[in-house]
């Protein structure tokens, strides 16, 4: 019986989360498995990533064969790392402390890395964040300075509208004292 470590899909349409799962190669990909060792989320930034490490460990040591994507996961977790340590700690190569100290240096490494990561994409969300709103900020500004030079506009035509039409009455009102003035000149 080939044993596979591999993903089996749940949740839903184009918001997959999957389970790490122990299974028969012969299985379906989401039938029946051995046992549920970890999920995966890739909708998260960076991807959630929980494995039981121990047991990862123990099913790649039994032989259990992981698929390309689960693998780069393992590696990532640092279990195909352990892995190649615990080899070497069976043949001898090394003792089971410098082991140890190894994979803990690397861990302490990756944890940074990872920290560094979460941090940077925070930031640049942060960032995004206030360009987005100094950027309504200025179309706002644009809009109400659009609007007051509108009606700035609107005043100037209405006053301009109104002087002719004084000028227009007084003059009318200057023409008609000469007119009667004229008409009393007639009369007399």
């Amino acid at each position: 019986m080939a044993v596979k470590i591999r993903l089996a899909r749940r949740g839903r349409k184009k918001m997959a989360i999957y389970d790490v799962v122990i299974a028969d190669a012969r299985a379906p990909r989401d039938g029946r498995f051995i046992e549920k060792i970890g999920t995966y989320n890739p909708n998260t930034n960076p991807a959630s990533i929980n494995i039981n490490n121990e047991r990862a460990l123990q099913w790649l040591l039994n032989g259990a064969q992981p698929t390309d994507t689960v693998k780069a996961m393992l590696s990532y977790r640092g279990v195909m790392l352990k892995k190649h340590l615990q080899i070497g700690v069976i043949k001898g190569a090394i003792t089971q402390e410098q082991a140890d100290a190894k994979f803990d240096a690397w861990l302490q490494d990756k944890e940074t890395k990872i920290a560094g990561k979460m941090d940077s994409i925070g930031k640049a969300k942060e960032e995004a964040r206030k360009k987005a709103l100094e950027a309504e900020t200025a179309k706002n500004q644009a809009r109400l300075d659009a609007i007051k030079a509108r009606e700035e506009e609107a005043k100037a035509a209405a006053a301009a509208a109104e002087a002719p039409a004084e000028e227009a009455s007084e003059e009318a009102a200057a023409e008609a004292p000469e007119a009667s003035a004229e008409g009393d000149e007639a009369q007399a």
